[in-house]
């Protein structure tokens, strides 16, 4: 009886599973068809306007730049309505190729229409927006990549898109994410993997990583992202643009879906920014100064009101630009540094003062500061957010990693002391190790990288530099390979951590002399994570834009101090000036 009454109590867990999976199933599903008969209103409604409109030129369209296409838009010689439906049908054959989309937004034929009772024409007027998934748009769900997101709609525009909206831009299309937004590859096991546009076996880099591909392949103009450790920075440099993320108050986050691995400015000491994306740095800065207007400060009165200072970034002064090409955590690929290295040379050339620099204590920085903010309770909070939820495959790792038992993490932790000087040099799953044991030590902990800022900051001081000039993680690598090397993004997280403006910049491609010398690529002490990053950026694994790994985009970075972002774009047009004259 005893025998029966087991088996039995084993048989309704599993039907009991299965009825769960099944059901997790039927809402993805769901979710999916809703997204595909989105598309297919689009797809029809981009066709009577072909029909209606035979004549449009759209690869002249598509070419101009954004300073240029708003300028005919608010002299009349362009439509919002052509311009809407140019990008609109771009965008369809973009996300057939990388699945880049989350969702249309239909309503935006209804704003087309509402930005001609406007009385101004705002900076952005008649601009089409793709915006990420997480930024809410009234009537329209903010999935984050998980299950449990797909119930309710969000009930009112995020701050942000309510300005954007004032500024007269058309919000368009909703970009894809990878789940719970911690992964810097795009994939949820709802909407799939997005590819790069420019090698479909490449990731576009996350979570910003839909907004990249649809960018990159050219259907969108200007995106908004978000960026907590590179979000903003990786899918730009993966994917050849221009991204920025702005110090985190700098910009409203009121009414976007805050997770807890991605949580509010208040509630964490390492916040979230939004920010712009684009194909050049000037459109950056219109958007930064569209976005920075009275609007955006009364709706959200937690907003500095500090509006766009266009003489700091119209400057030709000459710039003093601290610089390094590593941060000697984790060793960039030839490339990356070859990147810095002439840039640098010609920013002296163009008559800037460069001087050495180097962050101190990154090690720290990654292991004691960035990962134990976001696992200060042993990744709880996280799992948390799966529940009821299938893992993305390129989660599982950190996912195990975060369900092992307090006690075993001790255990572990006490096993790999010895260990500890290669654990700090590249930690896989830190996440085991990081915690926080009490309020006092996460009180601690916020001291800390209070501390950190403050002695950064005294160095950038002592040496009087007006903006540094560093690396970014690139170039793109094979889908699936970013959750294998979580923490090679020591370079962008820095700037997570304290809070200072950094924006990428695309200068260069991968070139053949590169590939030969990745080939003597060894890293730090060509152990597994080593290896790993050589295995991914080798032109033998199949993954470059050319032949071998050539033609792949490199990018360089450029960081000021807090508040100061359009003197960080003033460097980054300068750096893109100077790349392009090259």
């Amino acid at each position: 009886a005893v025998l029966a009454l087991l088996c039995g109590s084993a048989a309704a867990v599993v039907v009991w599973k299965w009825l769960g999976k099944r059901q997790i199933q039927k809402k993805m599903e769901e979710a999916r068809r809703t997204r595909d008969e989105g598309l297919k209103k689009m797809a029809k409604a981009v066709q009577q306007f072909r029909e209606q409109v035979p004549h449009v030129q759209t690869d002249a369209v598509l070419s101009l730049p954004l300073l240029e296409l708003t300028g005919r838009l608010r002299e009349g010689s362009l439509s919002p309505r052509t311009v809407l439906y140019t990008y609109l049908e771009k965008a369809l054959e973009v996300t057939q190729q990388t699945n880049c989309l989350r969702h249309f937004i239909p309503e935006c034929e209804e704003q087309l229409q509402d930005i001609q009772q406007q009385k101004e024409k705002g900076l952005l007027y008649g601009v089409p927006v793709s915006i990420k998934d997480h930024i809410g748009h009234k009537g329209h769900l903010s999935t984050c990549g998980l299950v449990q997101c797909l119930g309710t709609p969000v009930q009112e525009d995020s701050v942000l898109v309510k300005v954007l909206k004032s500024q007269g831009a058309i919000p368009f299309a909703m970009t894809n994410v990878p789940q719970s937004l911690f992964n810097y590859d795009c994939s949820n096991p709802i909407f799939g993997q997005t590819f790069n546009p420019f090698n479909h076996q490449k990731s576009p880099g996350g979570s910003s990583g839909g907004e990249g591909a649809l960018i990159a392949g050219g259907g969108s103009i200007l995106g908004i992202g978000s960026d907590i450790g590179g979000s903003i920075r990786l899918p730009s440099s993966f994917c050849g643009l221009c991204g920025l993320k702005p110090t985190a108050e700098r910009l409203s986050v009121w009414h976007t879906r805050l997770l807890n691995v991605d949580v509010c400015s208040h509630l964490t000491p390492v916040p979230c920014a939004l920010g712009p994306m684009a194909r050049d740095v000037d459109s950056l800065a219109l958007c930064m100064k569209a976005l920075l207007c009275q609007e955006m400060f009364w709706l959200d009165p937690t907003v500095p009101p500090i509006p766009f200072d266009e003489e700091v970034y119209s400057s030709s002064a000459p710039l003093r630009v601290g610089y390094y090409d590593t941060d000697g955590y984790f060793p960039l690929p030839p490339c990356m540094r070859r990147a810095v290295r002439e840039t640098r040379e010609a920013l002296q050339a163009a008559g800037h003062q460069l001087v050495p620099f180097s962050p101190p204590r990154i090690h720290y920085v990654m292991t004691e500061l960035f990962l134990k903010t976001f696992f200060a309770d042993g990744g709880r909070a996280w799992l948390d957010l799966f529940t009821g939820d299938i893992v993305d495959p390129s989660l599982k790792s950190q996912v195990n990693s975060c369900k092992i038992p307090r006690l075993g993490k001790k255990l572990l932790a006490l096993i790999l002391k010895p260990l500890r000087f290669f654990l700090l040099l590249k930690p896989k799953n830190v996440a085991t190790l990081s915690t926080c044991r009490s309020v006092k030590e996460m009180w601690n902990h916020h001291h800390q990288i209070e501390a950190y800022r403050t002695e950064f900051i005294a160095r950038w001081r002592e040496l009087r530099l007006d903006v540094v000039l560093c690396p970014v993680l690139g170039p793109a690598f094979t889908t699936g390979y970013p959750g294998k090397l979580l923490t090679a993004i020591s370079s962008t997280m820095l700037y997570n951590v304290l809070n200072f403006p950094a924006g990428v910049v695309p200068v260069s491609t991968v070139t053949e002399a590169d590939e030969e010398e990745l080939k003597l690529y060894q890293g730090c002490c060509d152990d597994p994570w080593d290896r790993t990053l050589k295995q991914v950026c080798n032109m033998e694994s199949g993954c470059g834009g050319g032949p071998g790994g050539a033609g792949r985009p490199v990018a360089v970075q450029c960081v000021a101090l807090p508040w100061r972002e359009e003197l960080c774009l003033r460097l980054m047009k300068e750096v893109e000036t100077l790349s392009r004259e090259k």
